[in-house]
């Protein structure tokens, strides 16, 4: 991980997965609204029960923040995971009616807290993009150090 990434990832980390737990700890009404906020954008979420539903999401949410908070999972691993977790609530701001004002992006008062949520996909897409970068560059020189010092050993098996 880059120690650049560590303020993002920690700010996202923990809210992320502070969000997971309290889903762990859901209550039934809580279980229900959820499921039905969640089955208006996603229809196929329909036949899974509120309770089961909230609790896979809490998992998942635990789960994304704490591979966001462990430096050992690469930042384009957690970037990439971040980034399309925000996707999906970024979906259910467009599909559930009322969080947009008709014939517009922007967010109703009701909307405001899932439009927000874009930062997700913006942190998530600045850590994906500079972990694959930061990586491709890595193993550019470690593969040009190979190709130098192949030449090298070459060069001194050559007999003069």
């Amino acid at each position: 991980m880059n120690l650049t990434h560590a303020p993002l990832r920690a700010a996202t980390g923990a809210f992320i997965l502070n969000s997971g737990l309290n889903k762990l700890n859901a209550d039934e009404e809580t279980a229900q609204q959820l499921h039905g906020f969640a089955s208006t954008a996603y229809p196929q979420l329909q036949g899974v029960q509120p309770a089961t539903l909230t609790k896979v999401l809490g998992c998942g949410e635990v789960a994304l923040g704490g591979a966001l908070l462990f430096p050992k999972v690469p930042s384009a691993l957690a970037g990439t995971a971040l980034a399309a977790f925000g996707a999906g609530l970024l979906n259910l701001y467009l599909q559930v009616p009322g969080m947009r004002k008709p014939g517009s992006l922007r967010p109703t008062e009701a909307g405001t807290p899932l439009a927000k949520d874009v930062w997700l996909v913006g942190a998530g897409t600045t850590l994906a993009l500079q972990g694959f970068f930061n990586g491709a560059r890595r193993a550019g020189r470690k593969a040009a150090k190979k190709v130098s010092s192949a030449t090298e050993s070459a060069h001194d098996a050559l007999p003069i």
